[in-house]
């Protein structure tokens, strides 16, 4: 007999939510069969069998679980399914002992508007329909929740989780910044002109990302992460092989910073068709863990609302955040870099804007 146990999807959260079931039980899956919907803070991730047999769950849809819960049971044969067998954690079998029917269909317009307002699953459960619509949802927030009170503001699971990052950010990486003034006026007219050519949007961000990304050799460091196994703090760095850029992008239903994996060996054209991708899925949070995990350099973007500067965090796990605003004065813009002073000074910080600055400045 074989055990579905949920894995540790991502360094932010420490539970998760078995979204619905994929598969029935007393389903017969091979190993490769997707059976399970979960989701984290940030992206839903479909989880698979991992062995051929006879699926038998363990949890109903609608709770919480945390890494390592075994949430089905996958036998040779048919048999009947484990009722009794004992939930994963105390919080599960009280959510499951106190939850009188399986969670109802949201959405995904339903969703997005749960996650905005911050909704509990208690709540949707109340309303009593078998599929909740967004509709419902605008009803549920019009009534009184009796766990708001006036002037509260519940954060979304998305703004939730950036509070964790920040918060992880400023407490372990000790962070210092530099600025170097750009012209970005070459790079506008680059990504206006390779926008034609290749019939993608090309923008600042497409720009940046490449150029980054042709630095990794040169600046290692800057795309390292540090190594605290050894709990003496950080006494070496683990060097990456390849860039994977993560690029902020926020679109007004949240904050995420989607990857574009090994962007030195990509082209233009397959940066913008990855950045393009992940807009559309920040629309609609359609995100799973791939597109969200194994960042090891970020590029924040301010480049709306005459931002003329701005200083990032850096992201756990990461070393470098760069921040690129819009251009101000015509064409020109200060860019930072935000650093862990742990593995890089204030010298090497110039060194690899200054390099950044003529790689830019340098386009036609």
């Amino acid at each position: 007999m074989a055990e579905l146990r949920v894995p540790k999807l991502n360094n932010n959260d420490t539970e998760y939510l078995l979204v619905e079931w994929l598969a029935p039980d007393g389903a017969q899956v091979a190993e490769d069969d997707a059976v399970a919907l979960v989701e984290t803070s940030k992206a839903a991730e479909e989880l698979t069998a991992g062995a051929a047999g006879v699926l038998r769950h363990r949890l109903r849809p609608g709770v919480w679980c945390r890494p390592d819960d075994v949430i089905a049971a996958i036998g040779d044969a048919p048999g009947p399914p484990e009722r009794d067998a004992p939930a994963p954690a105390a919080q599960v079998a009280e959510q499951q002992a106190a939850a009188d029917e399986p969670a109802p269909l949201i959405t995904a317009p339903a969703q997005a508007l749960i996650d905005e307002l911050g909704i509990g699953l208690d709540r949707v459960r109340a309303l009593g329909v078998a599929v909740v619509r967004r509709a419902d949802v605008e009803r549920l927030a019009a009534a009184p929740s009796g766990g708001e009170t006036r002037g509260e503001h519940r954060l979304s699971r998305v703004q939730r989780a950036v509070a964790r990052s920040v918060e992880l950010s400023r407490r372990t990486i000790p962070a210092a910044y530099a600025v170097v003034r750009m012209d970005l006026g070459p790079a506008l007219e680059y990504a206006r002109a390779t926008t034609r050519e290749i019939r993608r949007p090309v923008g600042l961000a497409e720009v940046f990302v490449q150029a980054v990304a042709g630095l990794h050799e040169r600046f290692p460091l800057f795309f390292a992460t540090v190594d605290e196994a050894t709990g003496n703090g950080a006494d070496r760095a683990l060097l990456s092989e390849v860039p994977h850029i993560g690029v902020t992008v926020d679109v007004g239903e949240g904050l995420y910073v989607p990857v574009v994996h090994d962007a030195a060996s990509r082209t233009t054209k397959d940066i913008a068709t990855i950045l393009m991708k992940h807009r559309l899925a920040a629309t609609t949070g359609e995100f799973t863990e791939g597109d969200l995990s194994g960042a090891n350099f970020v590029v924040t973007l301010h480049t709306e609302h005459g931002v003329v500067l701005a200083i990032p965090f850096v992201y756990p796990g990461t070393v470098c955040a760069l921040a690129v605003p819009g251009p101000r004065d015509g064409t020109l813009a200060d860019v930072g870099l935000a650093y862990d002073h742990r593995l890089i000074n204030g010298r090497d910080a110039a060194l690899f804007l200054n390099a950044l600055k003529t790689m830019v400045e340098a386009l036609a």
